[in-house]
């Protein structure tokens, strides 16, 4: 019997590590397509065998800094978004959808992102950002190769990378692809 518990633990712990791990919403930024406290769960080995794509919501490890404030590697010039993270990775878990690829250019307009000179108007899923400040940053950057550039559906909510910066893949957890809690919010994403 204990033989049976220790494999069916071991097993467990090891699908968490390497298949798919569940995580709980921490915050409004992702409403109205998941609210505080409900649960997902995230596809942790998809990329290695595919590129993340504009449209993921994904689980990550923001730049330092992130989690206790909002911190850019750089000085962004005025109204600009982060070019650039800090350099050091944070132990804190986020969640926010991806709107721009490694060399894209990006820029926001009215909460929307603007990827190489084209406004993402059709994002049915966004809560209008009410941040006056990060709703409109005209000046165009880069996004550098091997990041991603996150930002929440609640754009006014939202502590993203347009406060510090692009995501590198490496910490890329995985893709969120399901919701399980509640049960009347259980379904694909």
């Amino acid at each position: 019997m204990v033989v049976i518990v220790a494999l069916a633990l071991g097993l467990a712990l090891a699908i968490q590590a390497w298949v798919v791990k569940p995580y709980q919403i921490p915050s409004e930024s992702m409403e109205p397509t998941l609210d505080v406290g409900q649960r997902v769960l995230v596809n942790r080995f998809l990329y290695n065998f595919t590129d993340p794509s504009i449209g993921d919501i994904v689980v990550f490890h923001p730049p330092a800094g992130a989690d206790s404030g909002t911190e850019c590697g750089v000085e962004p010039k005025a109204g600009e978004p982060c070019p650039k993270p800090t350099t050091a990775e944070s132990s804190q878990n986020f969640i926010k959808r991806i709107v721009a690829l490694p060399g894209d250019t990006l820029s926001i307009k009215e909460g929307h992102p603007v990827v190489n000179g084209v406004e993402k108007k059709n994002e049915p899923y966004i809560i209008p950002c009410g941040n006056a400040g990060a709703c409109n940053l005209a000046r165009t950057i880069k996004i550098p190769p091997d990041h991603y550039f996150m930002m929440g559906d609640n754009r006014g909510a939202s502590d993203d990378s347009r406060f510090w910066g692009p995501v590198p893949r490496e910490w890329i957890i995985g893709e969120a692809f399901a919701t399980y809690w509640p049960p009347d919010r259980l379904g694909t994403l």
